[in-house]
């Protein structure tokens, strides 16, 4: 048994350090692009040091989407705080979800339209996306359907985020009139 006290702090810091590389790259390529080999070049270790981390590519880009996931979640949280109107939070909440995407280059990449669409493919089968989006609409007062309602939502951004509407307005109004009322308005919808 081994008594390094710190050895979880370095692992932990390892997988951060891989998972940066992994961000400069997306920053500058498509996501899809990006390969181990790269990776692994651009943090500074081994192939076999990568793989000791991450076992494929897969769960490697499952994580780095986990990590940037926690984080998107977080900042919006913070800006939807003094919003309690359900309806204007899932407004709010998707534009600033897709302004972030969009505005941030190693996201943004995820979602390039010269590439396979492997933002679409994580955002669907992401555990934590979906969990996340459930306890947001869930945190509104309507349990009804969370899952359902969150499957869409996300479903909705990840079409927006691929094919983009006409201009900010144009996005607000298809969210508010189409979108908005399916998602947040459950519970008012069935009075």
């Amino acid at each position: 048994m081994s008594n390094d006290w710190l050895a979880q702090r370095r692992v932990e810091a390892a997988a951060e350090r891989i998972l940066d590389a992994a961000e400069e790259l997306f920053s500058h390529r498509d996501a899809a692009s990006v390969g181990m080999n790269d990776i692994a070049a651009a943090a500074g270790c081994s192939r076999a040091t990568l793989y000791r981390y991450f076992e494929n590519r897969d769960v490697l880009y499952t994580a780095y989407v986990h990590r940037e996931t926690l984080r998107l979640f977080a900042e919006i949280g913070e800006q939807l705080a003094g919003i309690a109107d359900p309806h204007r939070r899932v407004t709010e909440g998707a534009l600033a979800a897709l302004h972030r995407v969009r505005e941030t280059p190693s996201l943004a990449s995820w979602f390039a339209s010269s590439a396979r669409p492997i933002g679409g493919e994580m955002g669907e089968r992401s555990e934590v996306i979906r969990a996340l989006t459930e306890a947001f609409l869930a945190s509104m007062g309507d349990q009804t359907d969370a899952e359902l309602r969150a499957r869409w939502l996300v479903r909705v951004l990840i079409s927006l985020l691929q094919f983009p509407g006409r201009d900010d307005d144009d996005e607000r109004l298809m969210l508010e009139r189409f979108v908005v009322p399916q998602v947040a308005g459950v519970a008012q919808a069935a009075q």
